[in-house]
């Protein structure tokens, strides 16, 4: 009971801290499957199943926020989330295939990957706001906006991404406004969630499912109220930096276990 008890304790903890941190900054969610592979030792697939589920509720709540206040793109959206569910359903099933070695090998890599773009990044938010008639020529066609949502879509379900991390540079680069892009990424990243909780449930071996559902959706929602509460406040990009040497730091730390228990 015990056992339990400090399982649902950690899970709520986890989330309402990574919660608190997307509500400020946007970004963060790719350290959930992290701390719960890593430090709770979960098995991957019940890591990534419940990962997803904070990915999917984070994404409304945040989505909604970025469309009530203009910065929404729903055609660019819907064409990515054409994309986007084949994508996440091929990830899930690639990841599903592959042993659990594979699978956290690539989960720590990416996240360690992410951790580095953040830092080495430069906070071009204002240099970044560009016009529609500055922006690139892929996103005037729609296959290939289809094509870039069913790529993206595939490595974040494969590796336990959210989504955002790896979209919104991608999207910066084509041109499109960085809190627009913000915006139609967290509302992508609902889209590659569905299949994923579905997919990662399914091959999931937790014993107290509806516990852990309840613990991660609590931590999760209060969190990011939290956090968008304060998202004004806060220093944004020293709060980014301070996340991406944590996350390369923790990645580091579990490739070297990783290697150490090979």
């Amino acid at each position: 009971m015990f056992t339990n008890l400090f399982l649902l304790s950690f899970v709520i903890g986890s989330n309402l801290i990574i919660g608190i941190l997307l509500g400020l900054s946007g970004i963060s969610g790719f350290l959930l499957p992290l701390i719960y592979v890593g430090v709770l030792k979960m098995p991957v697939h019940d890591s990534l199943a419940l990962s997803f589920l904070s990915f999917s509720v984070s994404g409304i709540i945040g989505a909604y926020s970025y469309w009530k206040s203009k910065n929404m793109d729903l055609k660019l959206a819907l064409y990515l989330s054409i994309g986007s569910l084949p994508g996440a359903f091929l990830g899930v099933q690639i990841n599903v295939m592959i042993p659990d070695f594979l699978a956290k090998l690539l989960l720590y890599v990416f996240v360690l990957l992410a951790g580095l773009s953040i830092l080495l990044k430069k906070n071009k938010e204002n240099t970044n706001s560009l016009n529609g008639n500055n922006h690139s020529k892929i996103l005037d066609s729609s296959l290939m906006v289809v094509l870039l949502g069913f790529l993206t879509s595939a490595i974040c379900s494969l590796t336990g991404a959210g989504g955002p991390i790896l979209l919104v540079p991608l999207l910066a680069s084509l041109g499109v406004n960085i809190r627009v892009a913000v915006g139609v990424s967290l509302l992508n990243s609902v889209v590659i969630a569905i299949p994923s909780i579905f997919g990662y449930f399914a091959h999931a071996s937790m014993i107290n499912t509806s516990s852990l559902i309840m613990a991660s959706l609590i931590g999760t929602i209060v969190g990011i109220v939290t956090g968008a509460r304060f998202a004004t406040k806060v220093p944004l990009h020293q709060l980014k930096m301070v996340i991406a040497i944590i996350t390369i730091l923790s990645s580091v730390y579990m490739l070297v276990m990783l290697k150490l228990g090979a």
